[in-house]
């Protein structure tokens, strides 16, 4: 395993909840959150729910990451920008490709497939078990600023400065070899 405080270095933030019916934290992904490309995998995003974020909240960020990757600086599944602070759900599947499920606002930047969308879990075959942050970070501006085709490691630079709290499920995944 690679880092184990995948938030060290950010600022200290207070934590919020999330929850969700799709996953359980430091559970496994279900075989529907897996990457299209392995057996059963359809790269469904999961339902969450969040509550109890700070009062000041005026947008919400999602990303889901994975600091297990082989590649050096982790892989990004999945980030969602720019949702406001008067939602706290969003359903399943509303990573898909045309975002329809992201409330008005809210959009999808390029995961490390360069796609705007959600992508399942896929962790090498034989490489061990993989942790996925699913992390819902609440901010103090109401839109953070970044364009569309940003990545998410410039959506995590252009938040760290506004981040009031952060609310983390940790789910894991494992491809046999």
């Amino acid at each position: 395993m690679t880092n184990d405080a995948p938030f060290a270095g950010l600022p200290e933030a207070p934590c919020f909840t999330v929850v969700s019916t799709t996953v359980t934290d430091g559970g496994a992904w279900p075989a529907e959150q897996h990457a299209s490309a392995l057996p059963g995998g359809k790269d469904i995003s999961p339902q969450l729910s969040w509550s109890g974020a700070p009062e000041e909240t005026r947008s919400y960020a999602v990303t889901v990451y994975d600091p297990d990757a082989p590649t050096g600086s982790g892989f990004w599944h999945w980030a969602v920008a720019d949702i406001p602070a008067t939602v706290t759900e969003l359903p399943e599947g509303a990573g898909g490709d045309s975002g329809s499920g992201l409330p008005e606002g809210a959009f999808q930047l390029p995961n490390d497939m360069r796609t705007a969308r959600f992508v399942g879990a896929a962790p090498p075959a034989g490489h061990g078990p993989h942790r996925y942050l699913i992390v819902v970070h609440a901010l103090d501006v109401a839109s953070i600023g970044v364009p569309a085709d940003a990545t998410p490691a410039v959506l995590g630079f252009t938040m760290a400065g506004h981040i009031l709290g952060r609310a983390v499920l940790t789910v894991t995944a494992e491809t046999p070899a």
